[in-house]
This record gives structure tokens, C-alpha cells and sequence, in this order.
């Protein structure tokens, strides 16, 4: 491991950090950036041309090529400043904690459930000189890492921990090791945190976990059900989104209680994984295909047209041609809004890595790109429905598209929408905001086609702010 020459602390003040993975571990970025900039620390952007004192890496390990991605940058790290303290934090250093502590690129090593610790973790460091680790046997840990924020790097939405661990144990998944047990996080402290971020300007939040449906299942008090009715009450918050969820909370009871909530988004991601049952099975999904299509079909009951999105890894262990076609109908059936596409990767220490009939890595690819064409016109084909409609937009950025420039944002539904910057700005549309600002704002616009690409609406005229 290396070690920082400077050893004044009034020195060591940029601190970058690069985070990898899912939307819990940015949320978990985000939060350590707060606590570092309350101690005093720069938070300076992960970029070759600004040297920076402390590199944080906040690692992934759902797949190889995440574990791969983790070590290649904890290695840019100390190459952008050979003198800088890096360290390796989250799930790779969960998965590979020996491996992870003979890198001489890292000077600390950070596990999960130990970020809240990050600024009393340098000050030991810079305080002995010495390098630690900092890694708890998190399977034995019940206690929810209180962690918090109050802004985003996004201007427009915000992603709210509200869960953390896993009980499933799928035969595939390397993160029940890394994140742990479930643990809830007390609802009055996402009340608490939601009601800064819409004091701070926030409009829309989205409720996340590592397995979001088992949210109140250690504590046995509330549910999430009852996390989302507290939020919807949060006056300044517009919208609210769920992270992904497991199929069997889709019951009538559930969506008929979440449908009668106006700033719910009718955009549902529904992991199935495989829509074959024989693979489902040998996955240890805790349902079937039946029981899937039956969710659909509740929330399309309850919704208009809803838009419904999934995962779906191919080339899991045993899984036969024939399979796959019955996994490409199964997709077909339901008509996803969106699918993720995934490869399957082999994990040490899970069941599927031990499986007999391996898939060789061209058929995974063969069929991965036959879904991601699948995935491409089924989403063609909802966007399309709606490219003559009134749209609701929260626009969330400008941005400069193949030389033209062009205000996006999201429908409710989840469909990005592009608006000319020049007309837009020329109907004088900040006047109608209330703040004087088009970003983070809502406003309806009419859908005028599909771009060429027919992956996004283009809207250009009615105006509505």
C-alpha cells in the first residue's frame, strides 16, 4: 500500500470520488461528500486535470466486469496522484476483502456499513500515518447505516436510501455476501431527509434499496406502503418513483393502495431475471412466470398504460435454446416498456457458479443482442403511443444534441422528452414558472414524433408551464 507524503491535515483538502454501481451506492457517494464537505474537505470532480489529495472509490461487485471496472479505477486513482490517498470502499472490498488489502494502488480500505465513518477514518489516518482497514462481517449485522443528504449532483431527482441487504439468496448473486441482512431505515428519517431535499428545490424522488419490497420486514412495523403515503404527504415533493421490485408485492391490495396517490409515476421496474420457470427455478426466484404476468396484469388494471421494466440475464447455467425461446415469448407476452440485458456472470461463492453446464460466453452474446433488438422495438413501440400526446415534462438539464440545442426531461411514465432550446426560450416560458428558471419545472408539452432513433419524443409546440 502506498503512503501520502503530505501530513499536515490543513493540507489535505480536495477529496474525488468516483462511484461505480447502483443507485443505493450513489446515494452513498452522495452522502459521504456531505460529511466530508462539513468537515472541511473540497469535494473537486474525478478528473485527470485537477489533482486531488484523497481519491474514495466506491466500488461494485455484481459482476466481473464490475469488480474489474472497481480495480482499474482504484489504479487511475493513484496514477492521477502516486502521493494522494485512495481508498477502496463498498461491495468490492466486501466480496474480496484479501484481495483488495494486497493492492498496493489502495492506502484504506472501507466496507460496507462503514462509510458513515469516512471522516473519523481519515482523521486516524492522517493522525498515525498508518494504513487500516475498516470491514465488519456484515452477514451479522442488523443495524441500519444511518446515513444522510440534502442535495444531488442531479438538478431535478433525488434518490432516497430508504433499505439496505438482502434475504433472497438467488443462486446467481454475489450481493447477499456483500450487502448483508435487510435493514429498514426508521420512517421518520426518510420523512426527515425528503422534506430537506423539497425545501432545497427537489421535486421528485425516488424511493430505493437493495430490496426495496422487503422494506419493515426486520422491524415488523411499518411497510413500504406506508413510506410511500408518508412521502406523498411532503408538500414541495411532485413526483415519486420506486426502485426496482420484487413481483410478488404487486398484489391488488398494493397497487390499489399506491394507485389512489397522484405523485406516484406509473413506472413499475418488475424483476424477473428469466421467463422461463425451469431457469426461475434454478435461479431461486421465489415466483413464476404465472405469478409474474399476474402483476402486470394488475398494475395495468389499476394504470393507463403504465410503464413496466425488468431485468433479464442470459446464459445462466443450463439454460438450452429452447429455454431462451421460451424466455424471448414470455417478454414478448408481457411488452415491456424497457428491459435491462445481462449476461450472466459467474460469482465465487454463490450456488450458480458451481453449476454444472456453463454457457459458453458467444451464445450469451448471441442472445443478449437478439433481446437488446427485442428490447429496442418494444420500447419504439410504447414511446409511440404517446408521440401525439399531451406530456407532462420536468425538465432536467439543458443539453447541446448533434449541434442543436435542446431542453430534456421525463414524463411521469419515464419517456424522455426533447424541446428546441430556441423555441422554448423564444415563447418566454420562464415567466410562467413562478421562479424564473425552466429547469425543475414542469410543464406540458405537445409530443410532435419520434426522433430518428425512435428512443425519444420530440415536443415542440403548446407550451404550459
Amino acid at each position: 500500500m502506498g503512503f501520502m507524503s503530505r501530513t499536515k491535515e490543513a493540507d489535505l483538502k480536495k477529496v474525488a470520488i468516483h462511484n461505480l454501481g447502483c443507485k443505493v451506492n450513489s446515494y452513498e457517494a452522495e452522502s459521504m461528500e456531505l460529511m466530508l464537505k462539513n468537515a472541511g474537505y473540497e469535494i473537486v470532480p474525478f478528473d485527470e486535470a485537477i489533482i486531488a489529495d484523497v481519491y474514495i472509490i466506491n466500488t461494485c461487485s455484481v459482476t466481473n466486469i464490475a469488480d474489474r471496472k472497481s480495480r482499474q479505477m482504484l489504479h487511475k486513482a493513484k496514477k492521477m496522484n502516486p502521493s494522494a490517498v485512495v481508498i477502496a470502499a463498498g461491495c468490492y472490498v466486501q466480496a474480496d476483502e484479501a484481495g483488495v488489502k494486497k493492492d498496493e494502488a489502495v492506502d484504506i480500505v472501507l466496507g460496507n456499513n462503514m462509510k458513515i465513518n469516512i471522516v473519523d477514518v481519515l482523521e486516524q489516518y492522517f493522525k498515525d500515518n498508518t494504513a487500516d482497514e475498516y470491514v465488519v462481517d456484515i452477514s451479522h449485522d442488523t443495524e441500519y447505516e444511518e446515513l444522510k443528504i440534502d442535495k444531488v449532483s442531479e438538478h431535478t431527482r433525488a434518490y432516497i436510501k430508504i433499505q439496505d441487504g438482502c434475504n433472497q439468496f438467488c443462486s446467481y448473486c454475489i450481493i447477499p455476501y456483500t450487502r448483508g441482512r435487510i435493514r429498514s431505515r426508521a420512517i421518520e428519517d426518510v420523512v426527515e431527509e425528503v422534506r430537506r431535499l423539497a425545501d432545497n428545490g427537489y421535486k421528485e424522488v425516488v424511493l430505493t434499496g437493495i430490496h426495496l419490497s422487503s422494506y419493515g420486514r426486520d422491524t415488523g412495523k411499518e411497510t413500504l406502503l406506508d413510506v410511500i403515503e408518508a412521502v406523498n404527504s411532503i408538500d414541495g415533493i411532485e413526483r415519486i418513483r420506486l426502485g426496482s421490485l420484487e413481483p410478488r408485492i404487486v398484489t391488488d391490495e398494493f397497487v390499489s393502495r399506491i394507485s389512489s396517490m397522484k405523485k406516484l409515476c406509473p413506472h413499475f421496474h418488475l424483476s424477473l431475471q428469466s421467463g422461463c420457470d425451469k431457469t426461475l427455478k434454478a435461479m431461486n426466484r421465489k415466483y413464476d412466470t404465472a405469478e409474474y404476468l399476474k402483476g402486470c396484469e394488475i398494475l395495468r388494471k389499476y394504470y393507463d398504460n403504465p410503464a413496466i421494466t425488468t431485468d433479464v440475464i442470459v446464459g445462466f447455467p443450463g439454460e438450452t435454446e429452447e429455454d431462451f425461446k421460451i424466455t424471448k415469448a414470455f417478454v414478448e407476452k408481457v411488452h415491456f416498456y424497457e428491459m435491462h440485458i445481462f449476461k450472466y456472470s459467474r460469482r465465487k461463492g454463490t450456488v450458480a457458479d458451481t453449476m454444472p453446464d456453463q454457457v459458453d460466453d458467444k451464445i450469451k452474446t448471441a442472445r443478449s443482442n437478439e433481446l437488446i433488438e427485442l428490447a429496442n422495438e418494444m420500447s419504439a413501440q410504447y414511446r409511440s403511443t404517446y408521440a401525439d400526446s399531451d406530456l407532462s415534462v420536468l425538465i432536467e438539464e439543458k443539453q447541446n444534441i448533434a449541434g442543436k440545442e435542446y431542453y430534456t426531461g421525463y414524463t411521469p411514465n419515464y419517456i424522455r422528452v426533447m424541446i428546441s432550446a430556441e423555441e422554448f426560450d423564444k415563447e418566454n416560458v420562464c415567466s410562467n414558472s413562478g421562479n424564473g428558471n425552466i429547469i425543475n419545472n414542469i410543464y406540458t408539452v405537445k409530443g410532435c414524433g419520434l426522433d430518428k432513433e425512435k428512443l425519444h419524443i420530440i415536443g415542440m409546440e403548446n407550451y404550459n408551464g
